[in-house]
């Protein structure tokens, strides 16, 4: 559970430092700031969706970089509210976490959880963290959502349709 709660929060700060940008621009010999800041993760409300082994490990890290930690899962862990995480409703935790990290399973209950519904209910410019399943995001309404901004960052390692991709 820890590599892939690392690789979560490596794509959150990924995205918020402008990695890749800053990379091709110290390639090309510019070697500007501009746009590259990102924000401080100390301080920010973090929504964990799913508190199993890798949800806790991924909460474990961001609680350990000063962010206060949200959690939603119909199934409530007390070893997660041992550890300073706060249990909320999905739409609280939408419209409260400047960061939103996925890490439960894609059952028909969770397919699609982010969808255009539960987009508009994110703080603008909100970043998702996908590396759970790839069906828990509705792609269209997510390029939606890139497109006006309500999604200000996207990161993922899987994909909707990944099933004839990768197994």
């Amino acid at each position: 559970p820890h590599s892939v709660a690392e690789h979560a929060v490596a794509l959150m700060m990924a995205l918020n430092r402008q990695i890749v940008k800053a990379s091709a621009r110290v390639a090309q010999g510019n070697y500007a700031l501009s746009g590259l800041v990102g924000f401080d993760m100390h301080g920010k409300t973090c929504g964990i969706i799913g508190t199993g082994l890798i949800g806790r490990c991924t909460a474990a890290i961001l609680l350990g970089m000063g962010c206060r930690v949200l959690a939603y899962d119909p199934f409530p862990n007390q070893t997660a509210r041992d550890m300073g995480i706060e249990y909320v409703e999905l739409e609280e935790l939408l419209a409260s976490s400047r960061v939103i990290s996925l890490h439960c399973p894609l059952t028909d209950e969770t397919r699609h959880l982010i969808n255009k519904h539960t987009i508009s209910l994110l703080k603008p410019g909100a970043m998702i963290i996908n590396t759970s399943r790839g069906g828990l995001l509705d792609t269209a309404a997510a390029v939606e959502g890139l497109d006006s901004r309500k999604i200000g960052a996207l990161g993922m390692d899987v994909y909707e349709e990944e099933g004839g991709l990768f197994f």
